[in-house]
């Protein structure tokens, strides 16, 4: 069972449809028991950082979410749930992330191009287990804020707008994805499969 963990964010339906239409048995839950018992974990989200802690940590989550990543068990944040994966984001303040993966999140600052970056971009992978099928090919985002200080053997895919940015990582069994794989198509879809797998 993969658990699609509730902590009052959006996004968690169109996650669970997906997952539904690969095959994969799902549930939507903010319950500490259910992350324990699953399979494997998505943190998915839109919103604001700060808010986002805040109610993982109102909800007792951060504690059985660390417990798991540890254990080995498969996790992916995707878009917000990626960025809350890092140690702090400078987002309207600065607030501690779950510090599962080394780097800040930081806003973009471009003169030229509109923020939020908004819309479909090319994805620029390295080999991994989520993109077989996926490197070169287009993606969709939306977000005001990427990740920094990323070490680079934990960067798994980049993209560029004005300027390249981290667009996935990967460390030992945590993923995170900033765009949205569940909006992205077959080539999303082909990862949420893959994912599955694991």
């Amino acid at each position: 069972m993969i658990t699609i963990i509730d902590y009052g964010m959006g996004n968690l339906r169109s996650v669970e449809k997906a997952f539904e239409f690969l095959g994969y048995e799902s549930k939507i839950s903010k319950k500490a028991e259910d992350i324990k018992n699953a399979s494997s974990l998505i943190l998915p989200g839109v919103g604001a950082f700060g808010d986002a802690m805040k109610h993982l940590k109102e909800r007792g989550l951060i504690e059985p979410i660390k417990e798991e990543v540890k254990k080995g068990k498969p996790f992916l944040g995707i878009c917000l749930g990626m960025q809350l994966l890092f140690e702090k984001s400078l987002e309207h303040g600065e607030f501690k992330g779950l510090g599962l993966v080394k780097g800040e999140i930081i806003p973009f600052k471009l003169k030229d191009l509109k923020v939020p970056h908004m819309g479909w971009n090319n994805l620029i992978a390295k080999d991994n287990p989520l993109f077989k099928k996926s490197n070169d090919e287009y993606v969709y985002f939306v977000h005001s804020f990427f990740a920094s200080n990323v070490d680079d053997k934990d960067i798994i895919a980049t993209s560029v707008y004005g300027k390249e940015f981290v667009a996935a990582v990967k460390k030992d069994n945590v993923y995170g994805l900033q765009f949205h794989p569940e909006k992205s198509g077959e080539v999303g879809l082909a990862m949420l499969k893959e994912f599955g797998k694991l």
